[in-house]
């Protein structure tokens, strides 16, 4: 059983929020993530919802600025929020750019030098991390969801769509909806994946729902004054229009108002944390 290491621990919500550090297979480096043990799990295993962060993120980012726990907590689901990338793998570069490299991992599994050998996040979020989470916590396994913010977002909405199966919810944040077509996915992609932008399409939500719909419904908040929806790198139109194609039930709001940071996000977690309630205990 891989070993967990405690980096700290607190009471919250009748519940526990906590920080681990391990070492990924995946990723040959240690990861870290972050928890929040409703009190139902004191009785019963619970089910779990997995929050992926974005661009410069951490594992606390959510953690401490999203006010999920209270909702988490009354609703009686674990939450579980990943950091964002390897760190400290003595790549060349990787800590030179700010969306590329370290904290910006874009939840794919890289194949191209020098980042195949550590960056494989899709692999460590939907395959390693939740064997992990299962073997030490007290959660119902087949009751999984999945959201998150941004290039989390993103990554929330590939994770469900290829694994239909496995997860019960999904829910995004202003999310890079559409990523082989925006600056942030092209220079991610090309690094990570090659130029061949079929490949691209495995990791790209508005191509995968084309022949995955996830035919259960979809959530996505996105603010309407959010500095990069008018520079085009969320584009959460084309995975619109990607859904009316096939049907896909999908509910996106424009938040009058509302820009890109966790201020946004801390508005309507509570609608979300709701939403994956729902689903996760039918």
């Amino acid at each position: 059983m891989n070993t967990l290491n405690l980096e700290s621990e607190n009471r919250c919500f009748g519940g526990t929020v906590a920080t681990y550090s391990h070492y990924a297979q995946t990723c040959q480096s240690t990861m870290r993530f972050a928890v929040f043990i409703p009190p139902q799990a004191q009785s019963k295993p619970v089910p779990v919802l997995y929050y992926l962060s974005g661009l410069t993120c951490t594992e606390a980012n959510f953690t401490t600025k999203a006010g999920a726990q209270r909702y988490a907590a009354e609703t009686g689901i674990m939450l579980v929020a990943p950091d964002t990338s390897p760190r400290h793998t003595g790549i060349a570069g990787e800590d030179q750019d700010w969306d590329l490299g370290t904290g910006a991992g874009f939840y794919v599994d890289a194949t191209q030098d020098p980042w195949q050998k550590h960056y494989k996040m899709y692999s460590y979020i939907v395959e390693e991390l939740p064997d992990l989470i299962a073997a030490h916590f007290p959660i119902e396994r087949d009751r999984l969801g999945i959201f998150g913010h941004s290039m989390g977002g993103h990554g929330a909405l590939i994770c469900a769509l290829k694994n239909p199966s496995k997860y019960r919810s999904v829910s995004a944040f202003a999310p890079i909806a559409a990523p082989s077509g925006c600056p942030w996915g092209e220079k991610a992609f090309s690094a990570y994946l090659g130029e061949n932008r079929e490949i691209w399409r495995e990791y790209d939500a508005s191509e995968i729902i084309k022949t995955n719909p996830w035919q259960r419904p979809i959530l996505i908040d996105q603010g309407d004054a959010d500095s990069f929806l008018a520079q085009n790198q969320l584009l959460p139109d084309v995975f619109a229009q990607a859904c009316e194609t096939v049907n896909q039930p999908l509910t996106l709001r424009y938040q009058k108002g509302y820009d890109h940071s966790y201020f946004f996000i801390a508005s309507f977690i509570g609608d979300h944390i709701r939403y994956h309630a729902q689903a996760l205990q039918e």
